[in-house]
């Protein structure tokens, strides 16, 4: 129980934070400022909910553990239901705050889809590979020999980088939940596109946690 109210907690930072910057902020602060929200949210739950659940918040990060023999199949399951529920939670609640506005809102809810004419092959590519590299950070970043006083934020920065390259293209995910959460809320191309954010993600993570089980990256004892 205390591993599922993290990742729920943790996942509803996630979203809550920073596509809540995204919606509210984003004419204000830009690509930059947004990057930078998915970066910060996730090194404040890093060190708020790490000690607790290793802070995965993302459906991809947990696959990854578990193909590297870091996660069981027990939480695995609970750590992906526990995500993708806090991140349809913290949509809503993100509905309720823009709804709440004597202007009628008209805006969407930082979903993802394919942006500026890239194609979904470019998509796909685009996130398999940024998941990939995510992935690996956080496995090699939280092995044993990592110093692991500072892999909150080596990981943060990874997400920043992440998303400073790829709002252009997807508006970014390379997080399962935090693409399905806003997905049901905005509908229409999001949710036709929801399959890429989920599989290429997925892609990528497995690729990373092979990496790691084969030992390809694991540090010598």
């Amino acid at each position: 129980m205390k591993k599922f109210l993290a990742e729920f907690i943790g996942t509803f930072s996630l979203v809550f934070f920073a596509c809540g910057a995204a919606m509210f902020a984003g004419e204000y602060i830009g690509f930059a400022g947004i990057s930078l929200a998915f970066g910060f949210a996730l090194i404040a739950m890093a060190y708020g909910i790490g000690p607790i659940s290793g802070c995965h918040i993302n459906p991809a990060v947990s696959i990854g553990a578990f193909i590297a023999n870091r996660l069981s199949a027990g939480d695995l399951v609970t750590y992906i239901i526990a995500q993708v529920a806090g991140a349809i939670v913290a949509t809503g609640v993100l509905y309720l705050i823009a709804h709440g506005n004597e202007t009628p809102y008209t805006g969407g809810f930082a979903a993802n889809a394919m942006q500026n004419g890239y194609t979904i092959m470019s998509g796909f590519l685009f996130e398999a590979i940024a998941t990939f590299l995510f992935v690996l950070v956080i496995l090699g970043a939280t092995q044993s020999s990592a110093p692991a006083a500072v892999a909150g934020i080596a990981i943060g920065l990874t997400l920043v980088a992440i998303h400073l390259i790829g709002i252009p293209i997807t508006n970014t995910s390379v997080n399962p939940a935090r693409s399905i959460g806003p997905a049901l809320f905005q509908g229409g191309v999001a949710m036709s596109q929801l399959w890429l954010f989920v599989v290429a993600p997925i892609v990528g993570a497995v690729a990373a946690g092979l990496m790691f089980r084969l030992g390809l990256l694991e540090a010598d004892a």
